[in-house]
């Protein structure tokens, strides 16, 4: 355990902070949209409508936190991020109508936007020379939590009553509210003095937006497990609903042994649009098998759903990997939050069309629906080189060497 964990101190502290952060996420990713659908009776449409209108809120609120990351110190930032979620979370319990869906789910998902643009300083000032291996460690972390949670989120999901979500409702709060405890541990992190040149320079870097644009493409297959694949197999095909749970652990658990050892030689901006195109390809083809689930037995379901997992599950790696990388790799350390936070506005794109997307393709059009989400992956897969070429094109930083630190994250994660 010792060679799986970071040295004592900030990146010992971040790492904790992430895997209580994980556990809250774990619960609502494999059984949020089903709390609104089973218990809180909202219609699937209105829930993905609901998510996208909440997503759209997020967008540009990662990039106005970020900044202000930048400029007033990171720790306290996405601390107050955090505590945001956790009351956000905790009132999914009111929430009796479509509005008070809306609301809730949009003060939660902006704080979550926010906190991603937020923690990006504090990675990379803890992180060494190359913070993109320790982020890729972090969501090795992430992941362990995720699968604790799922596991718990299970439980919820099988017995289907009222009082067991509530619990799982209850539960995401607190752990939010954990995660920003154990942030103020860490040693305050100073401001970083603006640079010269226009206050918003990533707003007006296009080459970044572009790059920007396609991840959020990519970042649609985050949905895909935590949305269309629930439903999916609730609605259309005869797999027992704990393999919802099942799934969910699955990729975890390959995410977990993976992640670091998939981002290791993904070191370069070109490496990782290479990355970005072999995952596009994979998502495709987890799509067609997810298709396939439809109209068969419950074991030759359950098959097909997990082999389709564990290909998605490459793809996303590779897609984390990438992300990691060119994001990193293209922004300015003078303006790590405000870059980060617009290279969030990708993950916002798929927080607010992701869901209706899936669920009107995937869940309403059915068997077609899978193949037409699985060409956009590969096509945005094949477009991305061209893409990080031009971004890496006019400001790309020098290649660094990785840290002993994330060495030793890499080869103990690897084994």
């Amino acid at each position: 355990m010792a060679r799986l964990l970071p040295d004592a101190g900030p990146l010992r502290t971040l790492a904790a902070s992430n895997f209580v952060y994980a556990v809250g996420s774990g619960l609502y990713l494999t059984a949020g949209v089903l709390y609104f659908t089973q218990d809180r009776r909202l219609p699937a449409a209105a829930v993905g409508l609901g998510l996208g209108i909440a997503g759209a809120f997020s967008l540009a609120v990662g990039i106005a936190v970020g900044h202000l990351a930048d400029r007033r110190g990171a720790r306290g930032v996405f601390g107050a991020t955090l505590a945001v979620q956790a009351l956000a979370t905790a009132a999914f319990l009111l929430v009796d109508g479509f509005w008070p869906f809306v609301v809730a789910v949009s003060v939660a998902l902006g704080a979550k936007g926010a906190g991603n643009a937020a923690r990006s300083p504090l990675i990379r000032h803890h992180g060494g020379a190359r913070p993109q291996a320790f982020r890729a460690y972090l969501r090795a972390v992430t992941n362990i939590g995720i699968s604790l949670g799922a596991v718990l989120a299970g439980w919820a999901v099988q017995i289907g009553s009222h009082s067991a979500y509530r619990v799982l409702v209850v539960g995401n709060a607190l752990a939010f509210a954990a995660a920003a405890a154990l942030l103020y541990r860490l040693p305050p992190v100073p401001p970083v003095p603006a640079a010269a040149g226009p206050r918003w320079g990533a707003l007006r870097d296009r080459p970044y937006l572009a790059l920007t644009l396609l991840d959020g493409v990519m970042a649609i297959q985050f949905k895909v497990l935590t949305v269309a694949v629930p439903l999916w197999l609730v609605t259309a095909t005869t797999a027992p609903r704990w393999l919802i749970s099942g799934t969910m652990l699955l990729n975890t658990v390959i995410v977990i042994a993976c992640q670091v050892r998939a981002s290791r030689h993904v070191d370069s901006p070109r490496a990782g649009a290479l990355a970005y195109r072999r995952s596009g390809v994979a998502f495709l083809l987890a799509c067609a098998l997810i298709s396939l689930s439809a109209g068969v037995p419950a074991w030759a379901a359950a098959t097909l759903l997990l082999t389709a997992v564990v290909v998605h599950t490459v793809g996303e790696l590779w897609h984390a990997a990438a992300g990691f990388e060119v994001s990193f790799a293209l922004a300015p350390s003078h303006a790590t939050g405000q870059y980060l936070g617009v290279f969030g506005l990708g993950a916002g794109l798929a927080e607010a069309v992701g869901p209706t997307l899936l669920i009107s393709l995937c869940i309403t059009w059915g068997r077609p629906g899978w193949y037409v989400v699985g060409g956009l992956f590969t096509l945005a897969g094949l477009v991305a080189p061209v893409v990080v070429r031009r971004a890496g094109s006019r400001a790309a930083p020098p290649s660094q060497t990785v840290p002993a630190q994330a060495q030793a994250l890499g080869g103990a994660r690897g084994q």
